[in-house]
């Protein structure tokens, strides 16, 4: 072997940095194993290993590449551990920030779901292996002929690096195949997933070979306590129980089950079909009695032979259902007949058990919609309730008065046919015309039902009902419901099945809302009248804020109006004050946050003087008690996906707040899985999911796990009444949008900003009193400099590679709003005139997204330009969606019309050389609508500066057209208004 160690790559990750990386990710199990050095076998060109991302450093430049070997630490995962990571980093590009998810890891969570499919469809067998000089009891996967080709698809797209690990000293490059590699870990998840959900069984000492595998089959490491002597014997019996199973996976073609009922007119006699169903044309049902007589089946089915696989498969049947067992008796098997009492038996037992064992079963059209059903008749009172004084509605909480009906099969029956069903006694039954199911204990619930004079229910439950929920002190299911009244038109309404009234914007009101808007304006409105929560969901840049001012506005003039409160994150609360002084400035507002917010008495007395309180979420969790103690008017979440984990305390503190109404915006009301929905419809309605262990059950496991449609389905119908959601593709809202949106991204400082800020005009103002002339204006430029930077990012300013995270307004509010361009699988374009505050900006984004975010600047070679706007003008998967420029090197001569949205991360301050930037995206060529968000620092000279070219719009030109210049030219005192920190520029 080699002798000399490889050298060591300048790519890798220590031991102790892998391992804090990983406790990140992982839960608590019984601590990481040990470190080992190796070797990992890479693509490398002169000297240096190709990297595998451009996260890790620029691409390589098409240079001839060698295999070459280089040194790496690395720590061995446990299964348990490797299950955990790959669980993690299923569909995600980072696991926490700085932990990006590599293609390999990617691939073997690919790998891991494909080992937890075979789980879930029960594809699995125990076996007797020869592991390490040992024997152990092992689950195993097997293979159907679909399942082969997803594993030979999972091997060819396995990348290289998931092969690249040999012992430190190897001499040769690993020699194991994709398929070897697929099929070693796809062994080990399986078997790990299977063990760890399985029932263990009390210790016992075994008295066999047989026993003491079966227990191993349970035990952590699968070992066989049994003398070594003994055992070849058993994996030669164990090899030969699995091989009629083996030959039954193996087959072409699937055993089916066909249940047929009896005809209209003949005797209740029903018969249970075999049936041969291809895996290559599942349309293709081949009935056995083909198989026996003759070669016509196998060609039908493209198999070499027949009859061995589907006896094989019979006799694996016939322990699962005993008719088929004695079907086997006769010469050809092609099903059997049978009663009444037999077809339930194979209806409510039989059925089940063999389609868990892989085994398909075609059941009459009406079984999964039979049985005796409840449709709930729902009496409102003559007249609507009176509204509250809140003027938010009757709530959840109010009590209806209803009345039962029965339906069996969908047909609602009366108290005396239900008792001639009674009578009847019979398991399978026709009603008009269709054969049901009914037990003698649903029949007896509904009777009792009918007996019972049914106390009032509250509004909340019958949502519920309405609206697919089922709630657990009901004896059956409920089938609908028919209301009248005041509760008839709400759920006319929520259903769609009648509209809301469409209101006129509100007195106060400084905008003109577009069509959409005042659609959804009206529909906060319609929610709120019956104290119903409600999500406006709509895309980026449609005015959800706008919207919320117009209903807040509308709603005041209701008597007894209390204050309103909004929560959205540190870096949006600058946004929503301009936002409300500009288009509600009748509406008082408060922020409460900073240093001098008031506390206790001050803190109540200030909220009642106010229409608008506006806070954080980070305040909300730290005086949640405070807040908790004002009955709201409404409660209004912005970017509300900051309570989609319902365990947080600021999830926590929002769902304690009193409020007569709540609201959530957010472009992203899914952002990872279903179990976000939980979270913020338990804010908006609480109890209308039932609790979280229900939703889990319900929803998030059928849907997450099994991919049940029939569970998004009814989730769809549960939520969507209270979720209005608008894309700027809908055709409702395209005609009504201009081809550019441009607006203003109003963003606050961090102390550690502010104190920067206030230090270099203490430093200005004194160097600007020694000189004047020339020197003075330099002075004033290289001011207008460092105030620039300060307010794009403390690092910028001080030049010390500091960490980026938590320490400015305008990046935190970047990411957050990059977040939903990426959700939405859209493109953006993101200027800053400083190259350095661009390469800062490149590191954060990649560190948050774990994407690569190309950066053009100055330095940029030509070639290399021309790649990066050709790879991100590409619509290829994967292709980058973020492309950060220099002002400079970006701002003309580039077509990138695929960006539907740019970001001005610092201003110019000369508005036709920010034009040219945007018209970077906005030109011939641009077939979306695009949005230009400009960024300005709260109460900072950005601030000051914007505000006077909105002013002199019109002269912009000749005012400021040679870019800052001008501003040298104002005296002491018209500079020190125009730099001057303000109160409203810090958040906190």
């Amino acid at each position: 072997g080699r002798e000399a160690r490889p050298a060591a790559s300048p790519f890798a990750t220590g031991p102790a940095r892998l391992e804090e990386a990983l406790r990140a990710v992982l839960p608590p199990v019984r601590g990481l194993a040990r470190a080992r050095t190796r070797a990992a076998w890479l693509p490398s060109a002169n000297g240096t290993p190709l990297p595998g991302s451009p996260l890790i450093a620029p691409e390589a430049d098409g240079r001839p590449a060698a295999l070459t070997p280089w040194r790496v630490e690395t720590i061995e995962l446990r299964a348990e551990e490797a299950v955990g990571l790959l669980a993690a980093a299923h569909g995600r590009d980072v696991l926490a920030p700085g932990l990006a998810v590599s293609r390999d890891l990617a691939f073997w969570a690919a790998a891991l779901r494909f080992a937890a499919a075979l789980v879930a469809r029960e594809r699995f067998l125990p076996a007797v292996v020869a592991e390490d000089c040992a024997w152990r009891a092992r689950w195993t996967p097997v293979y159907d002929a679909a399942d082969a080709g997803r594993r030979h698809a999972l091997a060819a797209a396995m990348p290289g690096a998931c092969r690249a690990l040999t012992e430190a000293r190897a001499a040769a490059p690993p020699v194991v195949s994709a398929a070897e590699a697929v099929d070693a870990v796809v062994d080990l998840l399986l078997d790990h997933l299977v063990r760890s959900a399985a029932p263990r069984p009390a210790p016992r000492t075994p008295e066999s070979a047989h026993e003491a595998w079966l227990a191993g089959l349970f035990d952590a490491d699968g070992a066989i306590a049994w003398p070594a002597a003994e055992l070849p014997d058993l994996a030669r019996a164990v090899r030969a129980w699995r091989r009629p199973v083996a030959i039954a996976a193996a087959a072409p073609f699937r055993l089916c089950f066909r249940l047929e009922e009896p005809p209209p007119d003949g005797p209740a006699s029903w018969s249970v079909r075999y049936l041969l169903q291809s895996r290559r044309d599942p349309s293709l049902l081949v009935p056995a009695e083909k198989a026996w007589n003759g070669p016509a089946a196998a060609r039908l089915l493209d198999a070499a032979s027949v009859r061995e696989p589907l006896l094989a498969a019979l006799g694996q049947a016939s322990g699962l259902c005993p008719p088929v067992e004695q079907s086997l008796r006769g010469p050809a098997p092609a099903g059997y007949e049978t009663d009444t009492r037999g077809a339930l038996a194979f209806l409510t037992h039989s059925a089940a058990a063999l389609e868990q064992a892989g085994f398909g079963v075609l059941l009459p059209s009406w079984w999964a919609g039979s049985g005796t059903r409840l449709r709930l008749g729902v009496r409102g009172q003559a007249r609507s309730p009176k509204l509250k004084e809140s003027g938010a509605g009757v709530g959840l909480e109010e009590l209806v008065k209803f009345e039962w009906q029965v339906a069996v099969g969908g047909e609602p029956l009366t108290a005396a046919e239900l008792q001639a069903l009674a009578r009847a006694k019979e398991p399978l039954v026709r009603v008009r015309g269709q054969w049901v199911h009914v037990s003698a204990e649903q029949i007896r619930a509904a009777l009792e039902l009918w007996r019972k004079k049914p106390a009032p229910v509250s509004m909340r439950d019958v949502l519920r009902l309405a609206l697919g929920g089922q709630p657990e002190a009901l004896p059956l299911p409920v089938e609908g419901v028919e209301a009248s009244g005041w509760a008839g038109e709400v759920l006319a309404r929520l259903s769609g099945r009648a509209a809301f009234e469409e209101l006129p914007p509100p007195a106060g009101l400084r905008a003109e809302l577009r069509p959409y808007q005042r659609r959804g304006f009206s529909w906060l409105s319609f929610l709120r009248q019956w104290g119903l929560g409600a999500c406006l969901a709509d895309d980026m840049g449609l005015g959800k804020t706008v919207q919320a001012l117009a209903h807040l506005l509308h709603a005041r003039g209701a008597a007894g109006w209390r204050p309103a409160l909004v929560v959205c994150p540190m870096s949006v609360i600058g946004n929503w004050r301009r936002e409300a002084e500009r288009f509600a400035p009748e509406l008082p507002v408060l922020v409460h946050h900073g240093a001098g917010r008031g506390r206790g008495e001050a803190f109540a007395r200030a909220v009642h003087e106010h229409a608008l309180v506006i806070t954080s979420y980070a305040l909300l969790q730290r005086e949640a008690e405070r807040f908790a103690e004002v009955e709201w008017s409404s409660v209004v979440l912005d970017e509300a996906q900051n309570v989609k984990n319902p365990e947080t305390r600021q999830a926590r503190a929002a769902r304690s707040l009193p409020a007569a109404h709540r609201i959530a915006l957010t472009g992203t009301p899914v952002e990872n899985n279903v179990g976000d929905l939980w979270s913020l419809m338990e804010f908006l309605n609480p109890g209308l999911l039932g609790t979280q262990a229900d939703f889990k059950r319900t929803f998030f496991l059928p849907i997450q796990a099994g991919r049940d449609a029939a569970a998004a389905e009814r989730l769809r119908r549960a939520t969507g009444p209270f979720i209005l959601r608008r894309l700027k593709t809908d055709r409702s809202v395209i005609a009504d949008l201009p081809e550019k949106m441009e607006m203003k991204v109003f963003c606050t400082l961090t102390r550690e900003q502010a104190s920067l800020y206030q230090a270099v005009l203490s430093d200005a103002e004194k160097a600007m009193a020694k000189v004047d002339g020339i020197a003075r204006k330099g002075v004033v430029l290289a001011t207008l400099s460092k105030l620039k930077q300060v307010c794009n990012h403390p690092a910028q300013f001080l030049a010390d590679n500091s960490p980026l995270g938590g320490r400015s307004g305008k990046l935190a509010r970047l990411a957050e709003m990059l977040e939903e361009v990426h959700q939405a699988g859209e493109k953006a374009l993101v200027f800053s005139q400083f190259a350095e505050m661009g390469a800062l900006v490149v590191a954060h984004l990649q560190e948050t997204f774990g994407r690569e975010v190309p950066f053009l600047h100055g330095g940029v070679p030509r070639g290399r330009r021309e790649h990066l706007i050709e790879r991100f003008q590409s619509a290829e998967p994967g292709s980058p969606q973020v492309f950060v420029l220099s002002l400079k090197a970006g701002g003309t001569g580039l077509n990138l019309t695929r960006a539907s949205h740019v970001f001005h991360y610092d201003r110019w301050w000369n508005p036709a050389v920010e034009q040219q930037a945007t018209d970077r995206a906005f030109r011939i060529g641009q077939t979306r609508r695009v949005q230009v968000h400009a960024f300005v620092c709260l109460g900072t000279l950005e601030e000051k500066i914007d505000a006077m070219l909105e002013a002199k719009k019109g002269l912009a030109e000749r005012v400021v057209g040679a870019g800052e210049a001008w501003l040298t030219e104002l005296s002491t005192a018209e500079l020190r208004e125009v730099l001057a920190l303000r109160p409203e520029a810090v958040a906190e």
